[in-house]
């Protein structure tokens, strides 16, 4: 325990006492007189700037702050008998640098007077240093953040947001409130499968409330305009020294483009696993490393036979040079497409594809391996070939049909007795002819049923006809219509048609004389009540035809001039094929009220003005002379739509006779402008009624080829305005 005089020496030291203490004080101390001249300043002040005393002490106090006006503040705030108390400044050392201090003063006063400032300055300069240096760290780790592409944000132990750059802002679609957006920076979360994930259940929320690391969840994201994105967070908790929790940080990457990519996948590799194609990829060695299902369909190898296997394995030996050529452009990169070619199956067939194939390449665009789709052809090329095949064979009926109708024409003349004879039976055997194609079409040229033939070549009430159901075949069935048109016709000019009372009876019947024989179709032609039978002192055109028809096909032909009138009878083999339904037909009156039956009421056609509309100038010239002749005045004709259309909006004519195709444009606009002018008109046509138009199948029609007869008794149809349908010729369908 001190004595007492120790004691008061403590508390009342002499001048001496604080001579030494302020003079070797551990901190800086000055005195400024009230004109703000150092008066004073002790060593460690003097050290702390780095100047001797005569540099230091005398001058004014703002040659030492490097902030004029803060001194100036400060000294006037003294001066005021405020107190400071470690107010920063920035000091002028003797080396230029600058000191950083904290300065704690207060003035002296005396009566009242301000006469000086006691100071006390800490230096900080290190601390300052350590404090800028720390927080230039900082500032620069932030720009770092800031310039980072990747979405990171930062929040404070409370999960406040306390940072974010731009690429989270952007990602976001929104720039968050620091301070007041919470955990995370998006609109709204939802979990993988859809459902809503609340914010405090995000893995933000889990990292700061678990203080630990979450990894390897995936979140929706969904931005204020709807729009979505997939990312995955990893949430980092932050912790002081101590370990203690002061926030976190999260970095965010969109895996919205993988997952698409990813889907694309799925479904391209879907597709590919479904697809009806064969999809192959083979690599650079020309080994198969993949083959689809429908690779394994086409080919009828599995996928485990072939992996592995060298792609050539499936290709004909005449065309490997072939693939050898397109392996080596698709390594180069190039693609080939639609190539057609073929490959053999697991069983030896040959298959016609359809080859595309492009190359695959690596991340860097170096060809790695090719995909080869081959699409079966097979029933396109078979197709084709029968597309061939049926349009030689149309090209040899119609050179056989024009080379008929041309004997038909040199024999016609030599027994015609005049032009219009010729005209008249040349035209006939025409339409005899074409109503047999007709027939033929409707079946695919698969046959003729033998009563629809009779129908189509002998209408007429007075005769009659019995027998069974019989098919025939397509050139049988051509040669005895023309045998049929000219039976009809030679009994018209002389025989039983040629008077009123005249009849004609039809029979037929199938025979076979052993069972594995062709049957043969046996027909007879009898004529009753007609004029005196003339055995004729020539064989004419017409007898020759019939004979050369029949005995063309292995059959016989014998004709009867018997006085109760002609008779024919006609064997002709029938194939095993076309073997009859033994239906009978019996039908005593057949055609009423068609033509050549009877003499109708005839409208006159004189002074009568009909438009012509078609394309084919020969048919054109035809049909104008004929109208022409018979008095009508014709309107055109017109060969084109427009043309058509000019004329119709006239409407300057009384009927109309119209094509149904004017070089590949339908005619059904000018039908309709016809009907709604109420004009009367008939289509004249090679297509059958299915080929009219729809709203117009009602319309009378006129088959090509056609009578002169015919064409007239039509156009007396229209300008007598009938509404009947009439249909004079059959066309094929």
């Amino acid at each position: 325990m001190k004595k007492p005089a120790e004691a008061h020496e403590l508390l009342h030291p002499n001048r001496g006492d604080l001579e030494d203490f302020f003079e070797n004080a551990a901190v800086g101390l000055h005195i400024v007189d009230q004109n703000g001249l150092i008066v004073r300043a002790n060593k460690a002040e003097l050290a702390m700037l780095g100047y001797r005393a005569e540099e230091y002490i005398g001058r004014h106090i703002s040659a030492f702050h490097m902030d004029p006006e803060v001194i100036a503040d400060v000294l006037a705030r003294l001066g005021r008998g405020e107190e400071l108390i470690r107010f920063p400044a920035r000091l002028r050392a003797a080396d230029g640098s600058v000191r950083h201090g904290l300065v704690t003063s207060n003035g002296q006063f005396r009566d009242g007077k301000f006469v000086s400032t006691r100071c006390v300055t800490v230096d900080v300069t290190g601390e300052k240093l350590a404090l800028e240096s720390a927080h230039d760290s900082e500032l620069r780790f932030q720009n770092m953040l800031e310039s980072l592409p990747t979405p990171i944000y930062t929040t404070d132990a409370q999960g406040h947001l306390t940072f974010f750059n731009d690429a989270a802002a952007e990602l976001a679609g929104r720039r968050p409130e620091l301070g007041i957006d919470q955990w995370c920076i998006t609109w709204r979360l939802y979990r993988p499968d859809g459902t809503p994930l609340p914010h405090d259940e995000c893995p933000m929320a889990v990292a700061l409330k678990e203080k630990r690391v979450v990894r390897g969840l995936e979140i929706i994201a969904e931005r204020p305009d709807g729009s979505r994105a997939r990312v995955i967070p990893y949430p980092t908790p932050l912790f002081d020294k101590n370990g203690e929790l002061v926030g976190a940080i999260n970095m965010l990457v969109d895996v919205s483009a993988r997952f698409q990519t990813e889907q694309e996948l799925a479904r391209l590799g879907a597709v590919v696993a479904s697809s009806e194609d064969a999809v192959i990829g083979v690599n650079l060695e020309g080994l198969i490393t993949h083959w689809n299902e429908g690779a394994a369909q086409l080919y009828k190898y599995e996928s485990h036979e072939m992996i592995g296997q060298p792609i050539v394995s499936i290709v004909p030996p005449e065309l490997r040079t072939q693939e050898a050529e397109i392996l080596e452009k698709l390594s180069q990169g190039e693609r080939v497409k639609n190539y057609e070619t073929e490959r053999m199956g697991k069983d030896g067939r040959r298959v016609s594809i359809s080859l595309s194939a492009s190359s695959l390449r690596d991340e860097k665009g170096n060809v790695i391996g090719m995909t080869k789709v081959g699409r079966d052809i097979t029933e396109r090329k078979r197709a084709e070939q029968l597309q061939q095949l049926l349009l030689n064979e149309l090209n040899h009926r119609v050179k056989n049909t024009l080379a008929t109708v041309q004997a038909i024409a040199h024999q016609t003349v030599r027994s015609a007795k005049s032009p219009g004879d010729f005209a008249t039976g040349f035209a006939a055997r025409l339409q005899a002819l074409s109503k047999a194609h007709n027939l033929l079409t409707q079946s695919s040229w698969q046959g003729a049923d033998l009563l629809s033939l009779i129908r189509e070549q002998l209408l007429d009430e007075r005769i009659s006809y019995t027998g069974p159901s019989v098919v025939l075949e397509p050139q049988v069935a051509l040669h005895l219509s023309m045998v049929l048109h000219e039976l009809g016709t030679n009994a018209r000019k002389y025989g039983s048609l040629s008077v009123p009372r005249g009849r004609i009876s039809l029979k037929w019947s199938v025979q076979a004389t052993r069972a594995n024989d062709d049957p043969t179709l046996l027909l007879k032609w009898q004529e009753r009540d007609g004029p005196s039978v003339v055995v004729p002192t020539k064989q004419g055109f017409g007898t020759a035809l019939i004979q050369q028809s029949i005995q063309a096909h292995g059959g016989d032909v014998i004709i009867n001039y018997g006085p109760e009138g002609v008779s024919c009878e006609i064997k002709v083999p029938l194939s095993q094929e076309m073997s009859p339904k033994m239906k009978v037909y019996e039908t005593p009156a057949i055609g009423s009220g068609s033509a050549g039956a009877r003499e109708t009421t005839r409208t006159s056609v004189e002074g009568k003005r009909i438009l012509v509309v078609d394309d084919e100038p020969l048919l054109l010239m035809d049909l104008e002379d004929t109208l022409t002749n018979s008095g009508c005045v014709v309107v055109g004709p017109a060969s084109t739509l427009p043309q058509a259309k000019v004329l119709i909006d006239e409407a300057g004519f009384d009927a109309a006779l119209l094509d149904v195709n004017l070089g590949g444009q339908r005619v059904d606009d000018l039908a309709a402008a016809l009907t709604q002018k109420n004009i009367p008109f008939a289509f004249v046509t090679g297509y059958g009624r299915e080929g009219l138009p729809p709203s117009f199948r009602h319309a009378p029609l006129i088959g090509k080829p056609f009578s002169q007869q015919q064409l007239l008794e039509v156009v007396r149809q229209l300008v007598a305005h009938k509404t009947n349908v009439v249909h004079f010729g059959r066309s094929h369908n």
